[in-house]
């Protein structure tokens, strides 16, 4: 599948059907995530996989999202910003975001292109999952990612168009102008 095509069908699902995905399938999903840009190349996020419902159920809970407790398996992302903070000081912490959102990108295309599901969960109680999965108060949780296989048809959105969010050369600036030819 062309890459343009992976990232039209990947999509937030929120319908998981009783068919529990192979562990061994999730865990390749992560370590092809793990290739995505680092700073530093530190290895500065963890992943929790939960497999048991009543995890789960509490999990969904600690996100006010009923759908999370129909997936068989999610993958908690977890970062941890001690060595960050040791080389990049104060940008630390953009940094490790940045990570994790490519991380996470990469492990959802990774997700569909093997036939499976998921959805970014981003809003959350970060003490209730610590509670739950036992996490250091020093670890940062940067997204819960419920994976299933889908249920019904999925639904894609449309994206927002990017033509009035495309600028060049400065901020607002719409026009483009020709770049003038160059001479040997």
């Amino acid at each position: 599948m062309s890459f343009q095509k992976l990232a039209e069908s990947r999509a937030s699902v929120r319908k998981y059907s009783n068919k529990k995905p192979r562990i061994e399938e999730v865990i390749k999903c992560i370590d092809v995530a793990n290739l995505a840009p680092s700073p530093g190349n530190l290895p500065i996020l963890r992943f929790i996989i939960v497999e048991d419902h009543h995890k789960i159920a509490k999990i969904a809970e600690a996100c006010q999202q009923e759908f999370i407790k129909q997936a068989k398996i999610l993958v908690v992302v977890c970062s941890d910003l001690k060595d960050a903070k040791i080389m990049y000081d104060k940008r630390a912490s953009r940094y490790v975001k940045q990570h994790a959102g490519a991380l996470i990108e990469n492990f959802l295309l990774n997700v569909v292109d093997i036939g499976l599901a998921s959805c970014w969960v981003g809003a959350y109680s970060d003490s209730m999952i610590k509670d739950i999965l036992e996490i250091p108060d020093e670890i940062d949780i940067e997204a819960v990612l419920p994976v299933g296989c889908s249920f019904g048809e999925i639904k894609h959105r449309k994206k927002p168009n990017i033509e009035n969010r495309l600028y060049f050369e400065t901020w607002k600036n719409k026009f483009r102008k020709p770049f003038p030819k160059m001479t040997d």
